[in-house]
């Protein structure tokens, strides 16, 4: 399945296979040679994607290891996707204990004052570690927070 099909996305397209027939063995067949487009159509269950400028024979062996159940990513496809992932993941700073007594309690809806009188700290000390969690974890406000610490099983 072409990734930039006319009329519809290729992924979505391969998304709607997926959920009508479960069972179809989708290649993704592309041009891109860019991790995103790559993930996305794994992410949709593709079972495999190789480029266009692939030869016939590696083409004929990706068809017969799709059709026999396995994933199949040519090499340079297989590098790519490596790289995006190296590049997205997010490397995590160390919290301090304080640190995660106090977004577990940011976690739990408590507010800086409440904090603040439960841990026996001022509430300047609260604010404090409040705004360095949100600069370590390059978070915008609270919200974002508590998704960075729960994806990440900080709390």
């Amino acid at each position: 399945m072409d990734i930039s099909t006319p009329g519809m996305d290729g992924v979505e397209l391969c998304a709607i296979m997926k959920d009508k027939y479960p069972k179809v063995c989708i290649l993704g067949l592309s041009t891109f040679n860019q991790g995103l487009y790559i993930k996305k159509m794994m992410e949709k269950e593709a079972s495999g994607y190789i480029l266009k400028n692939t030869s016939k024979e590696e083409l004929v062996d990706a068809i017969h290891v799709v059709c026999e159940g396995g994933v199949f990513f040519n090499g340079e496809v297989g590098q790519a996707l490596d790289n995006y992932q190296r590049s997205s993941a997010i490397a995590l700073p160390v919290l301090t204990p304080r640190e995660k007594e106090i977004l577990g309690l940011i976690a739990e809806g408590y507010t800086n004052p409440q904090i603040a009188e439960k841990i026996y700290l001022s509430p300047f000390t609260v604010d404090s570690h409040r705004k360095n969690l949100l600069a370590k974890l390059k978070a915008k406000n609270t919200a974002i927070l508590i998704r960075i610490a729960v994806e990440h099983r900080l709390i």
